[in-house]
Parts: structure tokens; C-alpha cells; sequence
């Protein structure tokens, strides 16, 4: 059996070739130069700096989605409370109504024919959406 002698750590020992160094690719003894990290915290910063960033664009983006959602349920909801005793017709323009009691109603009539508290003017889509639209005059 062959002798095992312990060879100190800063020592590269093969079997076969006993001490080489010119295999590494660092300094293996005292006198070699530091291995020296590279300072990655500038990198780190910046591009944590730009993934902030590209966060806070999408999420001011969902945001602003999210917010155009929800106005467009209320005004939904505003114009399917709404009473009227006709089937409204997809593409077609209808005003709505506030009664003195404010209660709200549908019309077909325009606002400047009649004296009413005019709300707007909505248009049904073929998706059964109401949005609000100009009216031409």
C-alpha cells in the first residue's frame, strides 16, 4: 500500500506528475497574487434600479386597465338600472334620465327635444356593453 502523507493546502499534489502548479489558473501559495472579486454591486444596483422600473410601468399599466374596467361595470350597471319599456337595438343611440324622484330612464328621445335631467348618451354593443358616446347634432 502505498503511504498516504498529508500535503499541506496550499500544495497542488497529483500522483502522477507530484507537485504542479502551471495547471491552475490562480496563484496557489502565499506569494501569489490576491484573487480579487470583481465589485458587482454597481451592476446589481442599476439593473435592480431597471427591473424596479419595468415593475412599476406594468403595474401602472394594470392599474390604469384595471381602473377603465371598473368605470366601464359602473356605467354598466348605471344604464342596465336604468327602466325602459323597449328592447334596445345593438348600435343604436339612447338617452338616459334622471326623474325628479331620481329614478332613472331610458329614451330614444334626444335631449334637446325634451326638458329632463340628461345624464348621457349610450350606445349597446354587440358584447350587450353599454359605453357612453357623443351625440351628433
Amino acid at each position: 500500500m502505498e503511504e498516504n502523507k498529508e500535503k499541506p493546502d496550499l500544495v497542488v499534489w497529483d500522483k502522477e506528475k507530484g507537485y504542479y502548479q502551471k495547471g491552475l489558473s490562480y496563484g496557489s501559495n502565499l506569494s501569489a497574487p490576491a484573487i480579487n472579486l470583481e465589485n458587482v454591486g454597481g451592476w446589481k444596483q442599476s439593473n435592480a434600479e431597471l427591473a424596479n422600473k419595468n415593475f412599476k410601468t406594468k403595474f401602472d399599466e394594470l392599474k390604469e386597465e384595471y381602473d377603465k374596467l371598473v368605470q366601464e361595470v359602473q356605467l354598466n350597471e348605471l344604464v342596465y338600472s336604468a327602466k325602459y319599456n323597449f328592447t334596445p337595438v345593438m348600435g343604436q343611440v339612447y338617452h338616459l334620465y334622471s326623474k325628479t324622484d331620481d329614478t332613472l330612464f331610458l329614451s330614444m328621445i334626444s335631449p334637446d327635444s325634451w326638458n329632463q335631467k340628461y345624464l348621457g348618451s349610450f350606445k349597446l354593443d354587440a358584447s350587450h356593453k353599454w359605453s357612453k358616446t357623443e351625440i351628433q347634432k
